[in-house]
C-alpha cells in the first residue's frame, strides 16, 4: 500500500470514528428530548440488536422507540444522558465498534424520584447507505441509585429547575455564591 493510499484510508478512519460520535450524541439527546423518531433514527432499517439491561431486548429500532415513547416520554420526567470515554474501533468494509461510559440521571416530579445511573455502552455499527448507524448495542449498569426527592420541588422544567435545586444545595451547605 503506498503512502497516499495509506492516508486516505488513515483520514477515512479518522471522520468514520467522528461520524460515530455524532451518531451517539445524537442517540442521547433524542433521549433527553424525548424524540422518538429521532432515536428510531440511529438505528440500522433491519436487524438491530439492543439490549438494555434492566429494561429489555429489542430487534428493532422501531420496537426501542416504541418502549421509550411509552415509558420515557413524560413530561414530568427530566433526563440527562453524559457519556464519554469513547473507544471506537472503525474496522474495513463499513463496520466499526466502539464502547462508552454513561452517566445518567433522571427527575421523576411526579413520583418524586431521582436516579442516577453509570454504566457502559458496547456498540456495533455498520455503514449504510454513507450513514453510520448502530447495529447492536448493549448496556450494562455499573451503578443504580436512586433516592426520594420531595415532589414539585423542580420546577416545571430542567433550565428552570436546575437553579431552585442548586440554591437548595448551596445553602444547605452553608456555601456563599460570589
Amino acid at each position: 500500500m503506498d503512502a497516499l493510499t495509506q492516508l486516505q484510508r488513515r483520514l477515512a478512519h479518522l471522520e468514520a470514528g467522528e461520524a460515530i460520535r455524532a451518531l451517539k450524541h445524537r442517540y442521547l439527546r433524542a433521549c433527553d428530548d424525548k424524540d422518538p423518531l429521532a432515536m428510531r433514527a440511529c438505528f440500522v432499517p433491519e436487524g438491530a440488536h439492543i439490549h438494555y439491561d434492566r429494561i429489555g431486548s429489542f430487534n428493532s429500532g422501531e420496537a426501542l422507540a416504541q418502549c421509550f415513547a411509552e415509558l420515557g416520554c413524560r413530561p414530568s420526567l427530566l433526563e440527562m444522558h453524559f457519556a464519554g470515554h469513547a473507544d471506537i474501533v472503525v474496522e474495513d468494509a463499513g463496520l466499526a465498534r466502539g464502547t462508552w461510559d454513561l452517566a445518567y440521571l433522571g427527575l421523576d416530579q411526579l413520583a418524586g424520584i431521582s436516579t442516577f445511573l453509570t454504566g457502559r455502552y458496547a456498540d456495533e455499527y455498520a455503514l449504510v447507505d454513507g450513514v453510520w448507524l448502530i447495529r447492536s448495542t448493549v448496556f450494562t449498569t455499573r451503578v443504580l441509585t436512586q433516592g426520594s426527592v420531595p415532589v414539585g420541588s423542580w420546577g416545571g422544567s430542567l433550565g428552570a429547575s436546575s437553579g431552585a435545586v442548586t440554591e437548595r444545595v448551596m445553602s444547605s451547605r452553608g456555601a456563599s455564591r460570589g
